[in-house]
């Protein structure tokens, strides 16, 4: 199943129709506020702006459930990436991506690509997956991937028909 059936929300709560991203490569990332990753949003617009014209879209889904560390809204998360990292991709609304509540989103991500040893769980913010112009996911990145190997990746895609 491609990730375009699934429902989702901007970060103010309107809808967002995946669909409309058919055809692009996404990386999708549970981001937080309060992380020794979240300087990564800097990297990750860099490369948003880089690409975009290519048909490539970073979507970030705040996400509360890893040491709280992104306790404020989806409103707030989305003010505070544009002021501090200078983020223009599209913010969504907070999800959980595991356990109870899991969004549907990311259960079907992590079922197209499970992390080391075939879990399915995602083990910390800034997990990232790498999805392909069908739809379907490409690969799974550990919350430290950035630089050269996410790029390398990311071009294949692109270069891919």
């Amino acid at each position: 199943m491609a990730i375009y059936e699934h429902d989702c929300r901007t970060h103010s709560g309107e809808p967002f129709n995946l669909l409309a991203l058919q055809g692009q490569v996404l990386l999708i990332v549970n981001v937080a506020s309060r992380c020794g990753f979240t300087p990564q949003l800097r990297e990750l617009e860099r490369l948003y702006r880089r690409h975009r014209e290519r048909g490539f879209t970073v979507l970030g889904f705040p996400c509360n459930q890893f040491a709280r560390q992104s306790p404020e809204s989806a409103l707030d998360f989305c003010a505070l990436g544009g002021r501090e990292y200078g983020v223009t991709f599209p913010l969504m609304q907070k999800v959980k991506v595991n356990g109870p509540g899991t969004h549907p989103l990311f259960v079907d991500l992590k079922r197209q690509a499970p992390g080391v040893l075939g879990t399915t769980w995602i083990k910390w913010n800034f997990t990232k997956f790498l999805v392909g112009r069908d739809g379907r996911v490409i690969r799974r990145f550990a919350p430290n991937a950035s630089g050269p190997e996410l790029e390398r990746e990311l071009e294949r895609a692109l270069d891919e028909a």
